[in-house]
């Protein structure tokens, strides 16, 4: 059975960062398409950023939500199994717990809580 854990989250500024870290278990990163998604207080989950296996390049294509580009980066690290979604420029509105799955489960962790205050 595959396994998602996140972790990585905490306490920070706006216009500070964060690295989150998703720990892949029963399956190889590598062959997997992995997305983030993050749920704000009130709001619908939504995703954040998407990474593809490495059948059609090495590192992955990705791709992110508007609100996410130029500041938020998905990669993968095959040996540690890991996919981690480095944060910068954080805003008052990114304030969220996020969650990391590959894109074929339907089921949900518990996600790791980001806070963003001044």
């Amino acid at each position: 059975q595959v396994q998602f854990v996140e972790s990585g989250g905490g306490l920070v500024q706006p216009g500070g960062s964060l690295r989150l870290s998703c720990a892949v278990s029963g399956s190889s990163v590598s062959t997997l398409f992995m997305g983030w998604y993050l749920q704000a207080p009130g709001q619908e989950r939504e995703g954040v950023a998407a990474i593809t296996s490495s059948s059609i390049t090495s590192s992955g294509i990705t791709s992110y939500a508007d609100s996410a580009k130029g500041r938020f980066t998905i990669s993968r690290d095959n040996a540690k199994n890991t996919v981690y979604l480095q944060m910068n420029s954080l805003k008052l509105e990114g304030a969220a717990v996020y969650y990391c799955r590959a894109v074929s489960v339907t089921s949900w962790g518990e996600g790791t809580q980001v806070t963003v205050t001044s």
